[in-house]
């Protein structure tokens, strides 16, 4: 049986000098008694995998708004292929792979219902302003209930990875850095899949010079992108990814915001303007009526005021309960 101090000390006598070994992990916000089998990073994973924010991820918007078809990629899907990346890269430079799995399970945990989409109406109306980075750190620290309290209590290295999984601060770990690369490689390339699925666009309409450099097909692109993040970071304090890929990946993004996500056939404008109606109604919904919110948010609104709180609602919500509560409120009922 391999003990919790087993494991730790083949970290650090295995894993790469730049590695963050769960042993010398900067611990918790609340000190607490260590698992006799798990190290601190695996207890992470498990404590967000084990969570409802984690579960309502198969119901939330990617890309597509509620697709039909059964292959089109959710925030979950999209979730598990960014942990499967993460995973590759750090295995190959001697990574710690537990933790480059926590960040990635974690790190879309506050996404809004519809998508981008849904966060970018969200943070119009909510005074703060909304970054679902920012949400996904809020839902670990404060929002998931776990045994009767409420707060994950999760490590620094993977709360780190969950905010910075995006913006312009880098991780302080090298496998938050690896889970930062892994979420655009992600979902560029998924995404890509999705909208030739969709029709949206086709093979033959991606930018010729991108696909000479990353690769023809799906899995050509990952595969490429991932060797050469680890060609150019083996033996580096820092995750990188050489200047030739790292200008045609940022320039197929490009093409993807201007002909995929920002797409008046993906995006319809009437679409939007429902999804937009639905954020702003419930939001100012429960805003004048915080009686309607769940019970369990009740002593929080003293804490953190009324507007933090039915934000934390809205987030929270899966598109088709959106759609259900909006419905319940908002749309007639007929005799029954």
């Amino acid at each position: 049986m391999r003990l919790r101090e087993d494991l730790e000390q083949y970290e650090i006598q295995h894993l790469s000098e730049f590695a963050c070994k769960s042993a010398y992990s900067r611990g918790r916000r609340k000190d607490e008694e260590k698992c006799d089998l798990r190290t601190v990073f695996q207890r992470d994973r498990d404590r967000i995998i084990h969570s409802k924010a984690f579960r309502r991820l198969m119901h939330k918007t990617q890309v597509f708004l509620a697709p039909e078809g059964d292959h089109f990629r959710t925030r979950l899907t999209h979730t598990l292929e960014v942990s499967q990346i993460s995973r590759t890269i750090a295995r190959a430079l001697g990574l710690n792979e537990d933790l480059t799995e926590a960040i990635a399970m974690g790190h879309d945990l506050g996404h809004t219902p519809f998508g981008h989409s849904g966060e970018r109406y969200l943070d119009a109306i909510y005074p703060k302003g909304f970054k679902h980075n920012e949400q996904s750190l809020r839902v670990v620290d404060y929002l998931e209930k776990r045994q009767n309290t409420y707060g994950m209590n999760l490590t620094e290295e993977v709360r780190d990875g969950i905010l910075n999984h995006t913006g312009d601060a880098a991780p302080f770990t090298l496998e938050g850095q690896v889970v930062k690369f892994s979420d655009r490689i992600a979902y560029i390339n998924h995404d890509i899949d999705d909208a030739i699925r969709a029709g949206i666009i086709k093979e033959t309409d991606l930018p010729k010079d991108c696909i000479q450099v990353l690769g023809k097909t799906h899995r050509e692109r990952i595969n490429n992108l991932v060797v050469d993040i680890v060609k150019n970071s083996e033996g580096q304090p820092k995750i990188i990814m050489s200047d030739n890929m790292l200008y045609h990946s940022n320039k197929l993004r490009a093409y993807m915001f201007e002909n995929v996500y920002y797409s008046n056939i993906v995006k319809k404008d009437e679409e939007m303007d429902k999804i937009q109606n639905i954020i702003e109604k419930l939001y100012f919904y429960y805003k004048k009526n915080p009686e309607k919110l769940p019970q369990e948010y009740y002593p929080m609104i003293d804490e953190w005021g009324i507007d933090e709180i039915v934000k934390d609602q809205i987030a929270g919500m899966t598109d088709r309960y959106a759609i259900n509560i909006y419905t319940q409120l908002f749309i007639p009922q007929g005799w029954k």
